[in-house]
């Protein structure tokens, strides 16, 4: 019977349990998306997770639209991830970096006033706050050429060589949630008629151009990608969802990633998300590798899950915010704490660092 503190194979590494730590922005990296002492701490903190995979990190200043949220296409941010990832082997543990470009969901003001990129001119709904102010609307983004298209690959590539560098373990490539690679793969924001839209397969393509040059780059053993195929976030949305995610999911087989992480909250979890049209069942009967479930998961959904064999690991995001310790809660059956939701974004170590762990 599999369990939630068996070991696992995961690309080139041995996990030590299937308790996996969500990338979870915080926005502590300052305005120049460096992390720091502090962030270097947190992730130290939890390194008793079988594998952090660490918050979503631009590959480019054009792609980074989120307060304080780091980087890793300068030498600064670079350095800041060396801190990060020597932190957390110190204390034996195993991390990732998540590699994101936010699209349309990046407001002008974060990039000089340009127009944000997408995969159409298609405005996405929704609000963030920027240097300027709180609840700043999304703007219609311009599409870009084939030829920039190109350009931004390369950036996924180059921040792929940044986290190795820094002695990270590898990356997770954010495919998920309604940011760029997400924006290509869905129609109600892919209206292209070149070879990246129309079809499912070409409204794959960028995803899939992305994983193979990143995977090029630093071996498919060390790249994970992530998926969210239901998620409605900023009103994006597929007319074909179950096509395009089973056909995804048939695609990334042939890379031989590290891993699949597919964020899908079960329709009995209760969570906000949830969707009576669950398809992480047939996304796992459609990929080949190791397998990440995440949604809405506690420890005896969790133990469920990799049991039945629904997932081969199991991804918890805010209970590793309260408590950094989470495996060996979930070891001894000890109470989890509770997160204070007020300080998820905030500055400082103040519902950061300062969650202690259980007594020994």
């Amino acid at each position: 019977m599999t369990t939630l503190f068996d070991s696992i194979s995961l690309g080139g590494k041995t996990l030590k349990n299937r308790v996996i730590m969500a990338p979870l922005t915080r926005g502590r990296a300052g305005a120049e998306g460096v992390p720091n002492e502090l962030v270097a701490e947190y992730y130290r903190q939890r390194a008793g997770a079988g594998l952090i995979i660490a918050e979503a990190t631009a590959v480019s200043a054009e792609g980074r639209g989120w307060m304080n949220s780091p980087g890793l296409y300068t030498d600064e941010q670079q350095l800041g991830w060396k801190k990060v990832a020597d932190a957390v082997h110190a204390a034996e543990g195993t991390i990732f970096v998540q590699l994101w470009h936010m699209g349309a969901t990046v407001h002008p003001d974060f990039i000089g006033g340009e127009q944000p990129v997408s995969a159409s001119a298609v405005a996405l709904a929704g609000q963030l706050t920027t240097p300027l102010g709180r609840d700043r609307t999304f703007v219609a983004p311009r599409a870009l050429s084939v030829s920039e298209i190109s350009e931004r690959v390369r950036d996924f590539a180059r921040a792929a060589r940044r986290a190795i560098e820094a002695g990270l373990d590898g990356v997770e490539i954010h495919g998920a949630n309604g940011f760029l690679i997400d924006q290509f793969t869905r129609d109600s924001t892919n209206q292209r008629d070149d070879l990246y839209g129309g079809s499912i397969d070409n409204r794959l393509r960028f995803m899939t151009d992305v994983v193979e040059a990143v995977s090029r780059e630093i071996g498919a053993d060390k790249v994970g990608i992530r998926l969210s195929p239901t998620n409605s976030v900023w009103g994006i949305s597929d007319s074909e969802y179950s096509h395009t995610f089973t056909r995804a999911a048939e695609k990334l087989s042939e890379f031989g990633l590290a891993y699949l992480h597919v964020l899908e909250p079960r329709p009995e979890s209760g969570h906000a998300m949830a969707s009576e049209h669950y398809l992480t069942p047939a996304m796992r009967e459609c990929y080949s590798g190791v397998f990440l479930v995440n949604g809405g998961y506690d420890q005896a959904s969790g133990e469920y899950a990799v049991n039945q064999g629904a997932g081969d690991a199991v991804v918890y995001g805010q209970a590793f915010i309260a408590n950094p310790d989470l495996p060996e809660r979930f070891k001894r059956g000890a109470v989890l704490a509770e997160a204070d939701s007020s300080t998820f974004y905030s500055d400082g170590a103040e519902g950061y660092v300062d969650y202690l762990p259980i007594a020994s």
